[in-house]
Order: C-alpha cells, then structure tokens, then sequence
C-alpha cells in the first residue's frame, strides 16, 4: 500500500484551491476507499463588494426589484448572472476547442 502524504492546513479558501490545482490529490487521498456524499444544503462561497452605480440606475433597479417584489440586491444578481451566461454562451461559440 502506497503511502500517502499528509493534507497541509490551509490559511484560506484561495490557498487551498492554489494547492489542489498543482498537486495530485492521489497523493494525499486513497480514492479507492472513498464514499459518495450529497451537501444538501452547500451554498456558493459569496464576497462582499462595494460597487458604485449613479443614483437614476440605483433608483431604476429598485422600482424594478419592487414590481417583483425582490431585493434589489438579489434582482442585480440576477441580471448579472443572465448576462455572465450570455457572455459565456457567446464565448464558447466564437472558440470552439
């Protein structure tokens, strides 16, 4: 049996992504002993940000999020995800691989 070298502990999220994608996780993990698992309830990692919008955009974004009874902070996710998938849509189709 091969021996496997132990996990470092990692300051932060970003260390440990920087890690994992520049070492093979077989040296670390037996994967043949590995179990399924489902994280019901996993939620993305969010980040606060300051964003500056004029106050006509705000103010428009707000009597919007109101007619559909949302946050305006949730309806501006919402767009910029619509608009992110659109972006990524079109990206992938102007450079096939």
């Amino acid at each position: 049996m091969k021996k496997l070298k132990d996990i470092p502990i990692f300051k932060n999220e970003d260390e440990e992504i920087s890690f994992w994608e520049n070492h093979d996780s077989t040296e670390y993990i037996d994967w043949e002993k590995s179990e399924p698992v489902i994280f019901s309830r996993l939620k993305p990692t969010t980040k606060t940000i300051s964003l500056r919008l004029p106050e006509y955009m705000l103010e428009k974004l707000r009597t919007i999020a109101n007619k559909r009874d949302i946050p305006y902070q949730s309806l501006l996710k919402i767009f910029l995800k619509e608009r992110i998938d659109e972006e990524s849509q079109s990206i992938r189709h102007s450079n096939p691989q």
